[in-house]
């Protein structure tokens, strides 16, 4: 008793081969959509930037705001400049952690909101343009290296502080009341402009670095950042937003204006050489050169060729301008009609009728024949294709009868 084996393979050859070659594919796409699935996995939690009281990371604030609320502070998070106009009501402190992020009429409607309302207002970090509009009379110098600081100055938060992080921006003024504290080379990196007929101060910080999780719980950071935010119970936290509509200027310029004008003329001057290359490459353009085929191509296969080329597109025109063309150039010289003269009627025509005179009927239609208007279907033109050899054919016989007559040697007269 024996057994049969049999290959009981799940693939057809062709399915194998077609595996083979795709599956390095299919691998790859695999591969992509698994890194996806797994990018957004690790990013589908709440994921917030530097300085935000939401961030857990590093340079968040995250452990600052629930300081803040372990004291009872409400913290809101703003991102437009409305919105931190809106909430910067009686008894409350503005954070603004990047100032310098705002235009001149965000920055108009923060002093609009907070010029006559009891309060503070905290800059983080603010330049030159912040301080024109937020804090007269102040200039930032150049910025120092940010390190612990002693608070050496008056102000009771800094002084219950002691030692902060602090350095970046260094600032200036000539105010009597302002409080000048964590200097570096005789200029606070912290200064505060208190406005008594308002009630309402300024704090400028030159560094921002206190605020952020990792520093908060080293030397007095905690301290002089809760005391900076916490003086009033409602504290507005602004994050400066691009997307913000009111973030761009009055004056709106174009992806153009943004371009230097030296550039401008640069582009310009490519512009004229594109086009001028243009031109420069397509001097060549004019009749057709013929060149020495690489392999030699048999003419009966290049005439095919090009009668399936005309069959496809119909052009019974111009197969039929060829056919008789050809027949013109070739009867040309039979007949004894210069080559430069094979296609002009007042011609040729009147050369092949002396030439057919001889045989009766033939030369009738030669008009029509070899100047005729071209064939309006495909009968038609098999029937000019036929009636054109037929006068070769005739011209040719016609005149190999003639030729030995006429080439025949005379006979001499004493003979």
């Amino acid at each position: 008793m024996s057994t049969t084996t049999t290959d009981t393979s799940s693939l057809s050859p062709g399915a194998r081969r077609l595996w083979t070659r795709s599956r390095g594919l299919l691998l790859a796409l695999l591969l992509l959509v698994i890194s996806g699935v797994v990018l957004a996995a690790l990013q589908s939690g709440e994921q917030h930037g530097r300085l935000d009281p939401r961030s857990a990371d590093r340079s968040g604030s995250r452990a600052l705001a629930r300081l803040l609320g372990a004291h009872g502070v409400t913290t809101q998070v703003v991102t437009t400049s409305e919105a931190a106009a809106a909430g910067a009501g009686p008894d409350s402190t503005l954070l603004v952690t990047d100032p310098d992020m705002l235009s001149d009429r965000q920055l108009a409607n923060l002093r609009t909101a907070t010029a006559h309302t009891p309060g503070r207002t905290v800059l983080l970090a603010p330049g030159p343009t912040t301080l024109d509009t937020l804090a007269l009379g102040v200039r930032a110098k150049s910025p120092a290296d940010t390190s612990p600081r002693p608070p050496a100055c008056t102000f009771p938060a800094a002084r219950r502080a002691g030692d902060a992080l602090l350095g970046g921006l260094r600032y200036e003024t000539s105010g009597t009341t302002a409080d000048r504290c964590y200097p570096s080379g005789d200029l606070p990196t912290l200064l505060r402009i208190p406005a008594p007929a308002t009630g309402r101060d300024t704090v400028l910080l030159g560094s921002s670095d206190l605020f952020h999780n990792q520093h908060l719980a080293e030397r007095g950071n905690a301290s002089l950042a809760l005391q900076l935010l916490g003086e009033h119970k409602h504290l507005v936290w602004y994050l400066p937003s691009l997307s913000d509509p009111t973030s761009a200027p009055d004056d709106k310029r174009g992806f153009l204006d943004l371009i230097p004008s030296g550039w401008s003329w640069g582009l310009l001057q490519l512009g004229f050489a594109a086009v001028f290359a243009a031109f420069w490459r397509a001097r060549r353009l004019g009749p057709l050169v013929p060149e020495r085929l690489p392999v030699p191509v048999p003419a009966t296969e290049t005439t095919e060729g090009h009668a399936r080329l005309y069959e496809q597109a119909n052009a019974r025109d111009r197969a039929s301008a060829v056919l008789r063309s050809a027949t013109r150039t070739r009867l040309a010289p039979l007949i004894g009609v210069p080559t430069a003269h094979a296609h002009t009627p007042e011609v040729l025509l009147p050369a092949v009728h002396a030439h057919l005179s001889a045989t009766p009927g033939t030369g009738s239609g030669l008009d029509a024949l070899l100047f005729g208007p071209p064939p309006t279907d495909d009968k038609a033109l098999v029937r000019l294709a036929d009636q054109l050899d037929e006068l070769e054919t005739s011209i040719v016989s016609q005149d190999a009868v003639v030729s030995p007559e006429r080439h025949a040697p005379r006979e001499h007269p004493d003979s």
